[in-house]
């Protein structure tokens, strides 16, 4: 199923502006809690993704790695200046995924693709992902990381308007529409009043 082939206005924002006008101020700041970020790393840990190259999409000014990529971290995002910032970058690209889902990396060229608190703003989901597979190497991993927090202007209408589950239900949708079988999810926090809950959705590329 391709993005077009959802529902009628799924994919709609209340802010349609300019993606690069809204991102432009830097923001270096975290939008999940500690425990959330914990959560994060300790996924990727288990999944083994520091053991290689990592793609880190839709990034920051922090990946939320346990430590640097044994074959470095490219991280592409939209702010140049969080980007520099990010101490575990070896390399930067700005770009607006929603302008151009087409990544400018060669086939198998990733050992993982992560993306963290960030897909819930893709009017392109699936055709990203259809790009994630394509430059991971074969076994290699793509890992998705959400929360209930989101700058709602800007996360897509079917975001908004479902629970948890229908959003974990989303992400699944989009890995496996995308082409990756064996498609796991998990909530990766223990639920807390007032802390914030940290949903993994990953994958390995056959």
């Amino acid at each position: 199923m391709a993005d077009d082939q959802w529902p009628a206005g799924f994919f709609d924002r209340q802010d349609d502006g300019d993606d690069a006008d809204f991102y432009g101020p830097p923001r270096l700041v975290t939008h999940i809690d500690d425990g959330a970020i914990a959560a994060v790393s300790e996924l990727y840990d288990q999944l083994g993704v520091p053991d290689g190259r990592v793609l880190d999409l839709m990034s920051s000014w922090v990946s939320h790695l346990s430590r640097k990529p044994t074959g470095g971290l490219v991280a592409l995002g939209m702010n140049s200046t969080e980007l520099q910032a990010n101490p575990m970058a070896d390399q930067v690209v700005v770009q607006d995924l929603n302008v151009d889902p087409q990544l400018p990396f060669e086939d198998a060229s990733f050992d993982a693709v992560v993306c963290c608190v960030s897909i819930d703003y893709l009017i392109h989901p699936v055709g990203v992902l259809r790009e994630a597979a394509r430059v991971l190497h074969p076994g290699g991993v793509v890992v998705l990381t959400f929360s209930n927090r989101c700058f709602p202007t800007k996360a897509i209408r079917g975001w908004l308007a479902t629970d948890e589950d229908g959003r974990v239900a989303i992400v699944r949708a989009y890995l496996e529409e995308a082409g990756f079988g064996s498609v796991s999810t998990a909530l990766r926090t223990k639920p807390r009043w007032g802390h914030d809950p940290l949903y993994g959705a990953w994958a390995r590329k056959d």
